[in-house]
């Protein structure tokens, strides 16, 4: 991967990250599931292709700009989903106490 592919594809992962901001955002959970494999898939292809090239300054500041902003949206991403997550096991935890409380306290068959 030289320089320009590398470039593209850390601004493919950023528009990737604003969509998934976006899903988040309209509680678009489906969507965002599959924008975050996507996003997955484009961190794969820069792994994959390791080492990077050397980028000239200019490339790199660029390179830093945008991973600053990726990182930015990960942030803004995780404040949502973070209650959401715990609202949802907070739910499942309280609805697999009460299944266990009336299995315990069945009344008795004779």
């Amino acid at each position: 991967m030289n320089s320009t592919q590398t470039l593209m594809t850390y601004n493919a992962i950023l528009a990737t990250t604003g969509k998934m901001l976006i899903a988040a955002q309209n509680s678009e959970w489906e969507q965002l599931t599959k924008l975050e494999q996507e996003c997955r898939q484009l961190t794969e292809l820069l792994i994959e292709n390791d080492p990077e090239p050397i980028l000239d300054e200019e490339l790199l500041q660029a390179k830093v700009k945008i991973i600053h902003q990726i990182l930015a949206d990960d942030a803004q991403i995780k404040a949502i989903t973070e209650p959401w997550l715990k609202k949802l096991e907070d739910m499942l935890n309280t609805k697999d106490h009460t299944y266990s409380l009336q299995q315990a306290y069945q009344p008795l068959s004779l």
